[in-house]
């Protein structure tokens, strides 16, 4: 079960770090999708850290401080559970499964942080 947990987690990690640096980056695909769903710009940056922190934290469960881990799955999946919830809300669906599988991964790393 550890095994799955970190190579889950460090894709997560990874996935979650690229993300917030195409969000601080401004990213041509980051303004777009944000403005389909009514997120304002200046929200953005708040937004990349809040998934750099997550980034962070599951890095820090790794490296021996678990229950840190366990608060950034979870922080991570309430983020995106709230992504789903704006892209249902603005009825965009042909880019929803982006915020689903960041959802899963952060998901998955709930699930095997407290297993472990």
């Amino acid at each position: 079960m550890e095994t799955a947990f970190v190579v889950v987690a460090v894709v997560t990690i990874l996935a979650n770090a690229a993300v917030a640096v195409a969000d601080l980056a401004r990213a041509e695909f980051v303004r777009v999708n944000s403005a389909e769903v009514g997120v304002p710009p200046t929200w953005i940056p708040a937004l990349a850290a809040l998934k750099a922190a997550g980034a962070g934290g599951l890095l820090l469960g790794l490296l021996g401080v678990p229950f840190v881990g366990v608060a950034a799955a979870g922080g991570l999946f309430l983020f995106y559970v709230g992504a789903l919830a704006t892209h249902v809300r603005a009825a965009v669906y042909h880019n929803i499964v982006f915020p689903g599988t960041y959802l899963a991964l952060a998901a998955a790393s709930l699930v095997l942080a407290l297993a472990a």
